[in-house]
């Protein structure tokens, strides 16, 4: 055994038994061990060891749960609690517990904000979105001075008479088209017609 484990073995009782009075609740030797290894650098055996003592002197408490060991601090140590003050705690707990709570909702807010930081544009990224806006609103700009500029513009009078014009010149393509069909079935019908026809359309 090395001479720091040789010693943190030597203070392993005293470690324990602080431990124990301070945590004031029931652990098995694997938990103690599992707890105070990294910090004290205790190995399991000598936690078994410290543990078994400081039982034997009456330091502490040991029960048997099926075929594991367990250790407490001995409460005879401890002062009675009354009610009230086992209220004034239960009030405690319930006011830490309402704390604890809105501290959460009011981390996951601030997460969520956060989230939406990180999705937002960044400074540059907004500045140039900002200069290829304005240079598309100066394209948008200039195309509308030309055309407010134009002197080919159609007035509404003469939207209006080329209306006119169109509908006079449909109604005669119609009637036109009309007459030809009644020329051409009167042809199908009289084969002297259609002859006669024929010979004046030559």
């Amino acid at each position: 055994m090395s001479k720091s484990r040789a010693e943190a073995a030597a203070g392993a009782p005293g470690v324990l038994l602080r431990y124990l009075q301070e945590q004031n609740r029931p652990y098995s030797a694997q938990d103690v061990f599992g707890n105070l290894q990294r910090e004290h650098g205790l190995g399991k055996a000598a936690v078994v060891k410290a543990l078994e003592q400081l039982a034997q002197q009456g330091k502490i408490k040991e029960k048997m749960y099926g075929k594991q060991k367990i250790y407490f601090a001995n409460q005879d140590q401890f002062d009675m609690v009354s009610d009230a003050d086992l209220q004034g705690l239960d009030a405690k707990i319930v006011a830490l517990a309402a704390k604890v709570q809105h501290l959460q909702q009011s981390c996951r807010h601030m997460e969520a904000e956060l989230k939406e930081l990180n999705s937002a544009l960044t400074t540059p990224e907004m500045q140039k979105e900002i200069q290829e806006l304005k240079k598309e609103c100066a394209g948008y700009t200039e195309r509308l001075k030309n055309i407010k500029a134009a002197t080919n513009h159609v007035t509404p009078e003469e939207k209006e008479q080329v209306y006119r014009e169109k509908q006079k010149y449909c109604k005669e393509w119609r009637k036109r088209k009309r007459q030809q069909s009644c020329v051409m079935q009167s042809l199908k019908d009289t084969p002297r017609a259609r002859s006669s026809s024929l010979r004046k359309l030559a």
